[in-house]
């Protein structure tokens, strides 16, 4: 069984669990914003499926959400250490100072130590949209992938994305794991009990598995091989080697170290379209870009070309719409957690309606 919940009360319910496990109003906020939308846009992996490990972490300690983050230098490229405050708000400083530069120099450098979990590139790629600016978002991530050739986790599955305002057109938002698929699907697929594609991941002797659980043991594989392994590569160096985070094996797992902080490294870098052309120009153009490439010619049984992001954009028009379906396991760790600080699900008027998988 599952069940389909509001988002505004869902994201309220995620606000208040936050807030009671010690954060600020406002940064309870975001969090469970972050979440929420990951759930709006049909990537549930990385939904309120993690609002459990965020607080397990919260509460033993292994966030600070009470340091002050530094920022370094006023130029065009900073560097922001997060001192181990909780990812969403992390994430959501470095984005700020992204803005502000790429206003004020044309574009922005934001790199990020001491880090944790930030949830989906795509939170901040729609907010940086709303600005009118191109925002490429990278960071690193804990051990899951190995070096092509190799059997144990080296790398993580390093997310790469872009974000492109448009006029009438939903925008351009890539989000990818450089992964075959995000590590999350996995742990989802796992959860449900579901098997997995053989492509996804091997096990933890370097064989190809349709077991998700064996395959969390294993390793997940890059996508497209040894372009996977280069880019994700890439992102480590740019996210963790020339920020001062952590890299490869010293971004620790957020679900198996309870003794280190994550230290995860971001990357964010900011164009401000203006400075090449105004911005009702650039739209008309994207605009027309994209109408060609969806005129295009369609190979057999395709109904529509789609741009990339915009079936998870449809998504969120339709599941603000119709809800948020969970499923039974999710919905009983949100309600344990609660129980655990005196919040009843129920009064939050969450239920749509129940549905038969």
């Amino acid at each position: 069984m599952s069940r389909k919940f509001k988002w505004r009360n869902l994201q309220k319910y995620c606000t208040d669990l936050f807030q009671k496990a010690g954060l600020s109003e406002n940064d309870a906020h975001i969090v469970a914003e972050s979440l929420v939308l990951a759930n709006l846009r049909g990537v549930d992996s990385h939904g309120v499926v993690r609002a459990d490990i965020y607080l397990r972490r919260l509460e033993a300690g292994m966030i600070d959400i009470h340091s002050e983050m530094e920022v370094s230098n006023e130029g065009p490229i900073t560097l922001l250490d997060g001192n181990n405050q909780i990812g969403a708000i992390v994430g959501t400083k470095a984005l700020e100072i992204a803005i502000e530069k790429t206003k004020n120099y044309g574009t922005s450098i934001v790199g990020v130590k001491e880090s944790n979990h930030f949830g989906t590139c795509a939170y901040y790629l729609n907010k940086a949209i709303q600005n009118d600016i191109i925002m490429i978002i990278m960071s690193n991530a804990s051990q899951t992938m190995p070096p092509i050739g190799g059997v144990r986790p080296f790398i993580g599955t390093n997310p790469f994305s872009i974000g492109v305002p448009a006029g009438k057109h939903f925008p351009f938002i890539l989000d990818m794991a450089t992964s075959v698929v995000a590590r999350g699907k996995i742990i989802h697929a796992a959860e449900k009990g579901e098997e997995i594609p053989d492509t996804w991941a091997i096990d933890k002797y370097g064989n190809p598995t349709t077991n998700a659980d064996e395959a969390l043991e294993g390793s997940v594989m890059p996508m497209g091989g040894p372009k996977g392994y280069a880019l994700s590569m890439f992102i480590d160096i740019l996210s963790g080697v020339l920020t001062g985070a952590g890299f490869g094996k010293y971004v620790h797992n957020m679900y198996e170290n309870w003794e280190e902080p994550q230290n995860v490294g971001h990357f964010f870098i900011g164009i401000d379209i203006k400075r090449f052309m105004p911005i009702d120009t650039f739209k008309k153009r994207i605009d027309q870009y994209f109408d060609e490439i969806k005129a295009e010619p369609k190979a057999p049984g395709v109904k529509e070309i789609f741009i990339p992001g915009e079936i998870e954009s449809r998504n969120v028009m339709d599941r603000m719409k119709n809800g948020i379906e969970l499923p039974h396991s999710i919905e009983e760790e949100l309600k344990k957690w609660g129980k655990r600080y005196h919040l009843n699900i129920d009064e939050y008027d969450l239920k749509l309606k129940e549905t038969s998988k």
